[in-house]
Parts: C-alpha cells; structure tokens; sequence
C-alpha cells in the first residue's frame, strides 16, 4: 500500500495534469477493494415519508433491551446486589446517564464550540455522542439512584458493566451502516472504500470495535461473572470493564483516522483524543482490579436474609 502511494504521489507530481492523474491512480488501486455503496446499506431501517427511523437509534434501544434482559437473567443469581424492581428502575436512569452523559461528553471532548450555540446540543439527530462521556454520565445515575434506594452503587454497577458491551457492540454495527467514524487508509482484501473519505479504501474500523469493545469484551465479562467470584469483589467487574475497553480502544484508534476537527494538533500525530481519554480508564480499571479482594465481604441479597459467600 505505502509503495502504492508513493508511485501515485510520484506520478502525481510529474505529470503535467498531476492531480486528475493522482486521484485517477488512486481510484484505480481501490477498485478491487470492496466499495461501500456495493453493500448495500442504508442508514435509514424505516421510512415512513413523515417520519424516518434509523439503525443508530435502534442500535440505541437495542442495546438497552437487551442489556436489561441479561441484566434480569444476572440478578437471579445468588447475592444480586438488587431486586427486579431496582433494575427496572436502573434502566430509567442508565438511559438518562447514557445519552445526558454522551452528548455533554462529545460537546466538552470534541465540540466545545456548541456551547456558544445551546440550541445545537439539543439537535441529538445532527449525531454526535461520546462513549466515555456515556461512562460518566451512567456512573453518575447509577450512584444518584443507589443512594435513593439504599443500594451498594459499586456492586450495582459491577452489573451493569457486564450490559454495557452489547451497546458498543450495536452502536458500533450502527456506526458501520452509516458509512462514519472509518478507518485509516488500508491494503487489506477486507478494505472498504466509504463515501466521503476519497478514493481509498480503508479499514471498517468500526467493525474491529464491534468485535473487541463488543462480543469479546462481553466473553471476558460474562467468564468472570458466571465462571468466577468475580461479583462478589465489589469493583472488580467495573475494573475488567474499564481496563478491557481502555485497551481495546487505544489500541484501534491506531487504525481509525484522526478526528477532523483536531487535524493539525497533537491529537492527529501524535496521540488521538479518544486514546488521551482511555488512559484514565485503564489506570482506575487497574486500580480497581487490584484492590477488589480488600472490599470483598459477606454479601447480602437483596431479596432473603440468608448470607452468601
């Protein structure tokens, strides 16, 4: 591929009409990639005329379900830090964390002129959500709605965490059918040339999310919870949460492109935003980690009186 580019950009510059000659050359090398239109896809699952409905908003609603479903099937276990009643209940709040807490986070993160315009952070159909700003935002329902109801938030969220891969998983299938959030130019047979990104094709980072951050992050999770003692180690599945995530993130981010509104910072060259972000989560996963056995105790189920491990 990088012999490919250099031929391109040498022929590019010889030649008298270098620039039509250099994107004809590089359109070209990516015709035997896989091109983006040839899918398929359309971001749009329901049209209505009057009123659409689109696979990002039902990787949304999916995620949530289905992580309240194996939620349900969790807390069934022996010492579930919750009855059915708080997990309905935490749905409610998870939801306000999730998309509060996302869109606030990608305004701080990746947008903060959108604060000299309130109006636009309402406009969530423009797009724009930040997974760690998501994190911070459901911590923070997660311990408001624990304190109301008299609950360990850390064990709470021990739960929680093992729900939060299926929407990465989703959102990050979502972020594929869009055509968005694509990857770093590729010579790969699985490259794919997306529309708005030139001529090149590129690696479906939003896939490797979806296969690390999503179904192999959820086998780590789902091992350590039904194989291990792992929740009766309060903070020790946020731990394996956070670190898992942390690393699976910074290290895809060396496939992803550079987000454009940092193009010329540091956060292009050198490191990229998300990976700055991913730093204090493996840090306090780690931390987590390593000191869960300290907080391990005799664990009270929520519903009985009969103590378990």
């Amino acid at each position: 591929m990088h012999l490919g580019l250099h031929r391109a950009c040498s022929i590019g510059a010889l030649h008298p009409e270098g620039p039509t000659v250099l994107l004809s050359t590089l359109a070209a090398a990516a015709a035997d990639h896989i091109h983006f239109q040839d899918l398929g896809l359309n971001k749009v699952a329901l049209d209505l005329g009057f009123f659409q409905i689109k696979w990002y908003s039902l990787a949304y609603i999916a995620g949530i379900l289905v992580g309240w479903w194996y939620l349900l099937r969790m807390i069934r276990q022996p010492g579930a830090p919750m009855s059915k009643k708080h997990a309905d209940d935490l749905v409610f709040y998870a939801t306000l964390g999730i998309i509060l807490g996302g869109r606030l986070g990608y305004v701080i993160f990746y947008a903060p002129e959108m604060f000299l315009e309130p109006l636009r952070i309402l406009r969530l159909w423009d797009g724009g959500m930040s997974f760690h700003g998501g994190v911070i935002g459901t911590t923070l329902a997660i311990i408001l709605m624990c304190r109301q109801q008299g609950l360990n938030w850390l064990r709470v969220h021990d739960y929680v965490a093992c729900c939060a891969p299926f929407g990465l998983f989703f959102g990050r299938l979502a972020n594929f059918v869009n055509g968005e959030l694509w990857g770093k130019p590729a010579e790969l047979p699985w490259a794919i040339v997306f529309p708005g990104a030139g001529p090149l094709a590129r690696h479906p980072s939003q896939l490797y999310e979806a296969l690390l951050e999503g179904a192999l992050l959820f086998a780590i999770l789902a091992y350590a919870f039904w194989r291990t003692k792992a929740r009766y180690e309060p903070g020790k599945l946020v731990g394996i949460f956070l670190l898992g995530y942390g690393c699976f993130r910074f290290f895809v981010e060396y496939f992803r492109e550079p987000d454009s509104q940092f193009a010329g910072t540091i956060f292009e060259h050198v490191i990229h935003m998300g990976q700055v972000l991913c730093l204090p989560m493996i840090v306090g996963g780690i931390y987590l980690i390593v000191t869960a056995k300290g907080r391990r105790q005799r664990v009270e189920p929520t519903l009985g009186t009969e103590s378990v491990a």
